[in-house]
């Protein structure tokens, strides 16, 4: 079922479309993808895939009964049962980033700044400076797939005495390095999380099984090398299988604490 929810696309080729309707379009479900091409020019798109293949024997792979992870970096909801270790894990990671001389996540945050004509957008922090991760990069490889999930860390982070958790609403952004030869589509529903979705919930797997978003709007997004796109991930979304050679994305989520949605801060 599509009814009309289509990715929107805009050519921000060296200009700003500061309009944050379309941040407000994707938090109530009007636009199910936001497509920026053009913020990323070929050149940084090259150095930043060169700079993570010297990073690839850092990848790890988490392994699930129906799927698996490989990621390079870290992410908050796998510590957040010791937020102290996470800390930790997103230091030393983006340290090893450092290293190897990638800042494209800082590259795009700044170019998203300036395009979508918001006030700041700074890696979030906690008030003892303590700095949350700035990105990961995430690889589907030949025959793998990403099941249908959420993410939501106002419900995650519930409890767990980190400023997160006081947000009001949460995107995401991804930039692709490398699309696959076929598959990799993201698949995103027109349906948020809601406590009553927890029965779908696959028993020692990741995600959630399909009956959870039965009948709803459904867009299909296969993103290009160089596309920056966001999305609102508290609505149910999955990676559909990958063949040929890897998918890589580069990704952060990114979220504002009132709906003014001027001051935004980013985290993984």
């Amino acid at each position: 079922m599509n009814s009309g929810w289509d990715p929107v696309v805009y050519d921000v080729t060296d200009k700003n479309l500061a309009d944050l309707q379309l941040l407000r379009k994707l938090i109530t479900g009007d636009h199910p993808v936001v497509v920026l091409r053009g913020l990323l020019e070929k050149e940084k798109l090259n150095d930043g895939l060169a700079r993570i293949n010297e990073l690839y024997e850092n990848a790890k792979v988490t392994p699930y009964v129906n799927g698996s992870l490989t990621l390079i970096g870290t992410f908050l909801v796998k510590y957040l049962h010791d937020v102290d270790q996470y800390f930790a894990a997103a230091k030393e990671a983006d340290e090893r980033a450092a290293a190897a001389g990638l800042d494209l996540a800082a590259y795009v945050r700044n170019k998203l700044r300036t395009v979508l004509g918001l006030n700041s957008f700074e890696v979030a922090s906690e008030p003892d400076g303590r700095r949350y991760a700035s990105s990961n990069v995430r690889i589907c490889k030949n025959s793998i797939d990403t099941p249908l999930h959420n993410d939501n860390i106002m419900r995650d982070g519930a409890g767990h005495n980190i400023v997160l958790a006081d947000l009001k609403h949460q995107l995401s952004c991804v930039v692709c390095l490398q699309g696959p030869k076929e598959g990799g589509e993201l698949s995103i529903y027109r349906k948020p999380w809601e406590p009553a979705d927890e029965v779908y919930k696959i028993s020692a797997g990741l995600g959630y099984e399909l009956g959870v978003v039965e009948g709803r709007d459904h867009c299909q997004f296969r993103p290009q090398s160089g596309d920056v796109y966001l999305l609102n991930p508290t609505n149910h979304h999955a990676v559909e299988r990958v063949y040929g050679h890897d998918r890589i994305t580069l990704g952060f989520f990114f979220g504002f604490f009132n709906d003014q949605l001027k001051d935004g801060v980013t985290w993984v």
